[in-house]
C-alpha cells in the first residue's frame, strides 16, 4: 500500500498528515462532546428551582460542581442575578458564547482541511503531467501508450486520495457543527429557565 501511494508523489505525504488530523480532532470532539451528555443534564431545571426557593448558594454550588458548559452559564448568570436584567442579559448571552466557542474549537480547521485536500491532490496531479509530458519531450515523442497511461495514473493519485480525505472531513465537519448547534440550543434554553426563576424572584 505504501509503494502505491509513494508513486503519487511528494505531496502524498501532507494529504496523509491532514488525514491524520482530521480522525485526530474528530475524535476528540466526539469524546468531549460524550463526555458532557450527562453532565449538565438537568442542572437548568435544578438550579431554576433552588433560584425560585431563594437557595442561591446552593444553586451556586451545584452548578460549580458540575463542571460542565451549562455550569459554567448558570454559574455567571446566578453571579449576575442582583444585578440589571439589561446587564444580566448581558452576561448570560457572553458566557453563552464562550461556550459555544470552546465546543466548536477545532471545526475551523477540519473546514479547511476539507478545502485544502482536494487542492493538494489537483497540485499533484499537474506536477505530475508536467513530469510525464518531459519525459515524452525527452523521448522526442516517441512514446507508446502504456509508457503514457502509466504517467497519467500515477499523476492522477493524488486527486483521488485529496477527494477520499476531503470527504469525510466534510461529512465530519456538518455533523460536529449540529451537535455543536444542538448543545447552544440547549444553553439557550437552560438560560431562558434561570431567567424566569429569578424573574418569579
Amino acid at each position: 500500500m505504501l509503494a502505491f501511494l509513494g508513486k503519487g508523489g511528494v505531496l502524498v505525504i501532507p494529504i496523509l498528515f491532514c488525514s491524520v488530523i482530521v480522525l485526530a480532532i474528530f475524535l476528540e470532539r466526539m469524546i468531549r462532546y460524550a463526555m458532557m451528555r450527562s453532565r449538565g443534564k438537568g442542572l437548568a431545571e435544578r438550579v431554576a428551582d433552588l433560584i425560585s426557593r431563594d437557595e442561591k448558594q446552593k444553586a451556586l454550588e451545584i452548578s460549580q460542581q458540575s463542571n460542565s458548559p451549562m455550569g459554567r452559564v448558570l454559574v455567571q448568570a446566578i453571579s449576575a442575578k442582583d444585578l440589571d436584567q439589561e446587564v444580566l442579559d448581558t452576561v448570560i448571552a457572553n458566557a453563552t458564547d464562550t461556550e459555544v466557542r470552546s465546543l466548536s474549537n477545532y471545526l475551523q480547521t477540519l473546514a479547511t482541511i476539507g478545502n485544502i485536500a482536494p487542492l493538494l491532490g489537483l497540485l499533484g496531479t499537474i506536477i505530475g503531467m508536467i513530469k510525464a509530458f518531459m519525459v515524452i519531450q525527452e523521448m522526442g515523442g516517441k512514446v507508446n501508450a502504456a509508457v503514457l497511461a502509466g504517467g497519467i495514473w500515477e499523476a492522477m493519485l493524488t486527486t483521488a486520495l485529496g477527494l477520499a480525505v476531503a470527504l469525510p472531513t466534510m461529512v465530519a465537519h456538518s455533523y460536529l457543527l449540529s451537535r455543536v448547534d444542538k448543545y447552544e440550543a440547549r444553553l439557550q434554553d437552560g438560560a431562558v429557565t434561570f431567567l424566569k426563576a429569578a424573574a418569579g424572584r
